[in-house]
């Protein structure tokens, strides 16, 4: 569930909208070592960020699938 919503919830901190991340999910992102507290600001570490890439590649894999 963590992974389903993490491009959402990266999409949310670019926006400057972390109130609206749902509550537990930032703890559990910390926890699992894909986000930190870096100067009062929360940001991907860099497993969140390989994290992330791999979600993009399936996503545009999926995506080119559906497409033939």
């Amino acid at each position: 569930m963590l992974r389903d919503e993490l491009l959402a919830t990266v999409s949310l901190l670019k926006q400057r909208r972390a109130a609206e991340i749902a509550e537990g999910y930032v703890d559990d992102y910390i926890a699992l070592h894909w986000m930190e507290w870096h100067g009062g600001s929360l940001r991907l570490t860099t497993t969140g960020e390989n994290v992330c890439k791999h979600l993009k590649a399936l996503l545009a894999r999926a995506a080119g699938r559906s497409a033939v």
